[in-house]
């Protein structure tokens, strides 16, 4: 693919900004449902039970969605016609259909203990609680997927302000879902957690459909360029297989954990507080994941855009991890684990130390994101996928030896292992994309 030669003056930082910040608060704002639900869970009965069944059961959710997770990228990407929207968008529907039936495959009594019990090695009482959870997010990876089809579509327009809006619509739904669950009774911790998020995310896919509804109008009326080969499906599924893989197993990475966590030292504490450390270093991780979409919606204008969305990336990861370790290393970090999360005085113990070892990946999360981005416009997402291969391999390493030879706490060994994979990513996607592009 051969991007076109900008004539433009580069995009100011002002300009990068501005299109990227509704986009950023947009994950901020997603990054406050992990707090939200951890402190529902953790107010209830039973919290370190249900705290770490609804880490398993978010686990297993993000599996279950991972093939549709990079649709957002894709739309961006791809859609700019009648045929490429119509396309793209079956496409879509149809990977949808199969994230749903994947969550009711693993909702099968018999699969689900034999994942539950077996593999995962959690107790009955933890296994329950995670079934009811799961069952809860049956809407939930459609629903994204759903909404990240159209919100691509509303990236590319240069509406990026109504993407910020369908967020504020879906956490307003989803508090007012898990107040009302707290409030009534009835449900366990986990499933009121889980419900919560689906319902957030069923609301916001149905504000996307009507936002976007004037640019569907738009690209139905506009014809293919004169010459340009057309979307098919089959080059869709070429372009798609590798982004749909990367998510699958970087989200594999959790079940993962959890399988060697539970044979670690202090399992079922370490097993409730990686939600919380995860949900925590997601706020400051976010602002990474939100550039990607600038990356690719923006590089198209040639080299001198791509030198000013590069200078920008380089002070995002900064200023991200920067934020994270004046957290973590001052009183604030009490304030956050001990009163905003409600975690007792043994989980507090290890969930600091455990942030603090993942002070170094915003700016890490920074650098993979931006070379994502550059990869996807140049359709090199083989390469993404080998990136992602690289950070499981070392994660999975990091956990055999450190739960086999180490007598550390296994929420320490989980989270080494995720700064390990996240360093070998980096290196490996900054070495062979800048390769590959200074080739062509």
């Amino acid at each position: 693919m051969t991007e076109p030669t900008a004539t433009a003056p580069p995009p100011t930082a002002g300009r990068i900004f501005r299109f990227w910040s509704p986009l950023a608060a947009t994950w901020f704002m997603m990054a406050a449902e992990g707090p939200f639900v951890a402190a529902i869970i953790a107010r209830l009965a039973e919290p370190v039970h249900n705290l770490a069944a609804y880490g398993v059961a978010m686990a297993i959710g993000f599996v279950a969605e991972s093939p549709i997770i990079m649709m957002l990228s894709a739309s961006t990407a791809l859609v700019r016609d009648r045929a490429s929207y119509r396309r793209l968008r079956n496409f879509s529907f149809v990977m949808n259909l199969g994230v749903t039936a994947l969550i009711l495959v693993i909702l099968v009594p018999p699969i689900f203990d034999a994942l539950t019990v077996g593999l995962l090695a959690l107790p009955p009482s933890v296994s329950g609680l995670c079934r009811s959870a799961v069952l809860m997010l049956l809407p939930w990876p459609a629903a994204i997927g759903f909404r990240r089809f159209y919100h691509g579509v509303l990236i590319s327009s240069g509406k990026t302000r109504y993407v910020a809006y369908g967020t504020v619509i879906r956490l307003s739904t989803m508090a007012l879902t898990g107040t009302t669950l707290y409030v009534a009774g009835g449900l366990d911790g986990a499933p009121v957690g889980t419900a919560a998020l689906s319902a957030g995310v069923v609301v916001e896919a149905i504000a996307a459909w009507a936002w976007v509804r004037g640019d569907v109008r738009r690209l139905l009326a506009t014809d293919p360029e004169p010459g340009a080969p057309p979307l098919s499906y089959r080059g869709i599924a070429g372009f798609y297989a590798p982004l749909a893989m990367t998510p699958l197993i970087n989200m594999a990475a959790q079940p993962m954990i959890t399988f060697f966590v539970g044979r670690g030292r202090m399992p079922l504490e370490s097993l409730a507080v990686i939600p919380v450390i995860n949900s925590f270093g997601f706020i400051f991780r976010c602002s990474s994941l939100s550039y990607q979409e600038v990356v690719i919606a923006m590089g198209r204008e040639g080299a001198p855009a791509i030198a000013a969305l590069r200078r920008f990336a380089v002070g995002l990861g900064g200023v991200a991890t920067l934020a994270m370790a004046a957290v973590v290393l001052t009183p604030l970090a009490g304030l956050w684990f001990e009163d905003v999360s409600n975690l007792e005085a043994k989980l507090l113990a290890l969930a600091i130390p455990a942030a603090l070892i993942l002070v170094p990946t915003p700016a890490l999360s920074t650098a993979i994101s931006w070379r994502h981005a550059r990869l996807v416009v140049l359709r090199r997402t083989r390469t993404i996928t080998a990136g992602t291969v690289v950070e499981i391999g070392v994660i999975a390493t990091i956990l055999a030896i450190g739960i086999a030879f180490t007598a550390v706490p296994a929420v320490f060994v989980a989270v080494g292992a995720v700064l390990g994979g996240r360093v070998a990513a980096a290196a490996f996607l900054l070495t062979a994309g800048n390769a590959g592009e200074q080739r062509r």
